[in-house]
């Protein structure tokens, strides 16, 4: 396994954004970058051994300055939606950004990915990790308490990527951090992720309101477009009439997963046909967001200069359900006690079949 080190050009402030690209002897490649904690590339062979990148992105970190998409992003201090931009702890409530049509979405107008990370190298022989942390203060996006913050990448020589995340905060707060990268497992340039093939373990999800924040209902899957307990190709009843998939204009939903919550366990796959890649998934969260990049506008120009389009790639966001905060009664709460230890382990694995 090797690591190596090259410039990324400067952000719009003038800080200087490095890669640091990790290469296993498998042939998969994972790249990173100090601004914002982001995987800029994950670059795996597919069934005849040909290597491709396979998130979308940009070449240069002018574009993750901007980044509306959250393309590669690290998602903080709150993944997903709180519902009316606020919640209330011990009695006093906190107000945040406004940046998604009454609710406050990754945080607010300026995320964890908007931020520079101090980072460190850890190498094993199996094995080699970026760790990227801060220092998020007090009140940053309207949240309380100090919170020291990392996030851990590692690549091992099984082609999984581990990402282990940890935060400590000085007082009660919200913390709920993912990852918003987008795959598309033909290869990031190669259009539509709609015959990608999907299964999760999961017999309920949490339907929402019209602005996308959770009922506070658990409902089953079975008997709806939901279901992808049977491996099931992402395309085939997006465009179904059902309420859910209407409201988000196809699948933004989130996943109350069947694992313990003890381990890291497997919780989802996703499959391409043509060219082999499989993605899974494994986590030690209760709930995941299937994305399918419903809202990409095919305005701004990726990797390689090629424009992205509607539903060309999928996200899938480890995560405590959205608007956790705030009193659901069957939601496991993202509530951070001060002192305690917030850690959480997502591995996403590729082989080719």
């Amino acid at each position: 396994m090797k690591i190596t080190q090259s410039s990324f050009g400067k952000t719009k402030n003038g800080d200087e954004a490095i890669l640091y690209t990790i290469e296993n002897s498998k042939g998969m490649k994972v790249t990173l970058t100090n601004y914002g904690a982001t995987i800029v590339g994950i670059c795996t062979p597919d069934k005849n051994g040909k290597v491709e990148d396979i998130t979308l992105g940009y070449d240069d970190v002018k574009g993750y300055d901007e980044n509306g998409t959250y393309y590669g992003a690290f998602i903080g201090r709150n993944g997903n939606r709180i519902g009316d931009c606020k919640f209330t702890i011990n009695g006093v409530e906190y107000t945040l950004d406004n940046n998604d049509n009454g609710n406050n979405l990754h945080g607010g107008f300026k995320g964890y990915n908007n931020f520079m990370y101090e980072a460190e190298v850890f190498e094993e022989e199996d094995e080699i990790a970026v760790v990227f942390s801060r220092l998020s203060p007090d009140m940053e996006q309207g949240f309380p308490g100090n919170l020291d913050v990392e996030v851990s990448y590692a690549l091992s020589e099984e082609n999984e990527l581990v990402i282990e995340y940890h935060g400590v905060s000085d007082k009660d707060t919200v913390v709920n951090l993912t990852n918003h990268t987008f795959f598309n497992l033909s290869g990031q340039a190669s259009g539509s992720i709609l015959d990608t093939v999907m299964w999760i373990d999961a017999d309920n999800f949490t339907p929402t309101n019209d602005k996308l924040i959770p009922t506070g209902e658990i409902r089953p899957v079975e008997g709806t477009p939901m279901d992808f307990r049977t491996p099931t190709v992402i395309g085939d009843r997006i465009e179904a009439d059902y309420e859910p998939l209407k409201q988000a204009g196809g699948y933004d939903h989130n996943y109350c997963l069947n694992n313990s919550g003890e381990d890291c366990e497997l919780v989802c796959s996703a499959y391409d046909k043509k060219s082999g890649r499989k993605l899974e998934v494994f986590t030690d969260l209760p709930g995941m967001q299937l994305y399918v990049g419903n809202f990409i506008d095919g305005k701004v120009a990726g990797k390689g200069g090629y424009v992205y389009k509607k539903r060309e790639g999928f996200c899938l966001e480890t995560q405590y359900y959205p608007d956790s905060c705030n009193e659901k009664p069957f939601f496991k709460s993202s509530v951070l006690k001060a002192g305690e230890e917030y850690d959480t382990v997502t591995i996403y694995k590729f082989s080719v079949e």
